[in-house]
């Protein structure tokens, strides 16, 4: 069964015009050029508009890549302007190390606890976190388990030893905790 398609009855209002190929310019009224010039202009008026539009968004995207590339740049100047003074400490103690003596080595470790504290309390205040694993469960989106460990003294999961230390900036991870996980002791073969 065939669908038959009834042409609509096109009317002529003054806001459809034919299009110009079908209209000589003899036979165009003085309502229809009025018509189409109203919509020439329109047509322009939009154009220019979309223009514009285009302009300022081609400007917000410079302006906002502008913008970020000077944030992460403030940022980071902010975060060596904190750790400058950590590496100067380094450099003096290191100086300290080549002319110290028996009894300034006691001295020169605790300079050194110190210079480590300094370090971390402004890794702290960036908003890195360590990861403590030791005697947690294994959680596989914090720790890397490098190997398993024959243990009854620990529960099957637990982490029983920490490798490496795992950081967080905030809530991303930046490097897990490497982890050595228990095992319970596999059961003696059968005689």
């Amino acid at each position: 069964m065939k669908k038959t398609v009834t042409p609509i009855p096109k009317t002529e209002t003054p806001d459809t015009v034919a299009p110009p190929a079908a209209i000589s310019a003899a036979e165009i009224t003085p309502e229809q050029l009025a018509g189409l010039q109203e919509r020439a202009a329109k047509a322009d008026e939009h154009w220019e508009r979309l223009l514009r539009t285009a302009a300022d968004f081609d400007n917000f995207k410079k302006r906002a890549a502008r913008e970020r590339q000077e944030a992460t740049q403030a940022a980071t100047v902010a975060l060596l302007q904190k750790l400058l003074p950590v590496l100067d400490h380094f450099e003096m103690a290191q100086s300290a190390a080549q002319t110290a003596g028996g009894d300034k080595l006691a001295s020169l470790q605790t300079g050194i606890e110190m210079i480590q504290q300094q370090l971390k309390g402004i890794l702290v205040e960036t908003g890195l976190e360590e990861i403590d694993a030791t005697g947690k469960i294994f959680d596989p989106t914090l720790h890397e388990a490098v190997s398993q460990r024959e243990t009854a003294d620990a529960p099957e999961g637990q982490v029983v030893q920490q490798i490496r230390k795992g950081y967080k900036l905030r809530d991303r991870l930046l490097r897990p905790a490497a982890v050595i996980v228990a095992r319970q002791p596999s059961a003696p073969p059968a005689a």
